[in-house]
């Protein structure tokens, strides 16, 4: 198997993983909050749309860009190579504040937001048919908070993102299952 492939298969497995958590929650729990100033389900599960979205539209525009010539094809980083966990230790805060672009800002029901949510495998799955193996390691769009990285690390970022808010999301479950 290619490694553009894993990365896609992998990201698919954290996808089905956190929505298959979501499948027996109510849309009067996805509402729910421990507090005014943090997420509920909805919240989150939008945020992780925006946020997946926007990075493979990114990806996608500037392997483009490569192709083309208009972007340079080196990747001069202080995280060439790292695993996208080592670049998120060292670059993200403890709670870090979402970027403008990510943010949930819609609302609406979570069934929406999940059907959103499994419909960029399939858009996800047609960059990576588009994305040749020997490009994964040339510097894709900056992350917004993490800065300089490569589209191998950016494919692990999305499933890193998805496993991250699952842990955040089983927390919120667990809370809202204690109320009912």
């Amino acid at each position: 198997m290619n490694k553009v492939k894993k990365l896609i298969d992998e990201a698919r497995a954290a996808r089905t993983n956190y929505l298959s958590q979501l499948s027996g929650v109510s849309e009067e729990q996805a509402e729910w909050k421990p507090s005014p100033d943090e997420w509920n389900l909805v919240s989150i599960t939008e945020h992780l749309f925006w946020a997946e979205q926007g990075g493979i539209l990114g990806m996608w525009k500037t392997v483009h860009s490569i192709r083309q010539g208009t972007t340079n094809r080196v990747y001069e980083s202080v995280h060439r190579d790292m695993p996208v966990e080592k670049i998120i230790e060292l670059t993200w805060q403890a709670k870090e504040q979402v970027p403008a672009v990510a943010a949930p800002r819609l609302g609406g029901s979570l069934a929406c937001w999940c059907a959103a949510l499994r419909s960029l495998q399939e858009m996800l799955e047609s960059f990576g048919k588009d994305l040749r193996e020997d490009e994964l390691r040339l510097q894709a769009q900056p992350h917004p908070i993490s800065g300089p990285v490569d589209f191998q690390q950016r494919l692990e970022f999305i499933r890193f993102h998805l496993n991250r808010h699952q842990q955040q999301a089983a927390v919120l479950i667990a809370q809202v299952k204690q109320i009912d």
